[in-house]
């Protein structure tokens, strides 16, 4: 059995045939030899280097926990106040589907009342296509002129019509519209102003081969943002 001893060097104990390390062997009679190395003691300049070493560790490592922390604290808080982006169903709508995406404050419509709207309608089946947008319908100061329709007239698709009912001025909403709750002909609003944007629109729905392939549950697939911007009695 070998054991190997490390201890300290002191000067009396330095070997002259090799400047840091000396070996001492000894023979005991109820063990193995053992070797004794001794190694000197660092210099006050390598001492001051790992000194210095380790205080550039430390920081290092608390400004890494520092960092982490302030973090783990920072994505805790967004994640509270993160805006809720689960769809949920709209009661009596035909199944269409609504996120909130800025609550109102205003009066909510009821059928009968004249209500103004901005909104982005697009269509799933083309990637998400925008065909239409009221904020490219600009008066003569440039202005986005909002849609205006009667709630209830029946002349605007019903699933526009679904989500407008419970909503209050001042909100915007996030609708997916399913087909049946689109539109069910080529009259009924709102219509695209540009010709070929309406063509494309109607060509895609209504598209006599792929509603025989029996792809008519997602091409009129439509995605609405609306915001209620005033109502009137």
């Amino acid at each position: 059995m070998l054991l190997i001893h490390c201890y300290a060097s002191s000067p009396h104990l330095r070997a002259s045939h090799h400047p840091t390390l000396h070996y001492l062997f000894r023979e005991t009679p109820a063990s193995s030899p053992i070797i004794s190395a001794t190694f000197p003691h660092p210099s006050s300049s390598s001492s001051s280097s790992t000194r210095s070493s380790r205080r550039t560790l430390s920081v290092s490592i608390a400004t890494t926990t520092i960092s982490s922390l302030i973090l783990s604290f920072y994505s805790s808080a967004l994640s509270k106040s993160a805006i809720n982006t689960d769809f949920f169903d709209l009661p009596n709508s035909g199944g269409v589907k609504a996120l909130d995406l800025r609550p109102g404050t205003g009066a909510t419509p009821v059928d009968g009342d004249q209500v103004a709207i901005h909104y982005y309608g697009r269509l799933a089946a083309k990637q998400g296509w925008r065909f239409d947008s009221t904020y490219d319908h600009k008066d003569g100061i440039g202005e986005p002129i909002p849609f205006v329709f009667t709630l209830g007239s029946g002349k605007v698709i019903s699933g526009i019509e679904a989500a407008v009912r419970s909503m209050q001025v001042g909100g915007t909403r996030r609708v997916i519209i399913p087909p049946s709750q689109g539109y069910q002909n080529t009259s009924q609003e709102p219509i695209p102003p540009n010709f070929f944007d309406r063509q494309r629109l109607f060509t895609t729905i209504f598209n006599p081969t792929r509603l025989a392939n029996g792809e008519g549950s997602t091409l009129g697939t439509l995605i609405f943002d609306i915001e209620l911007i005033s109502l009137g009695h």
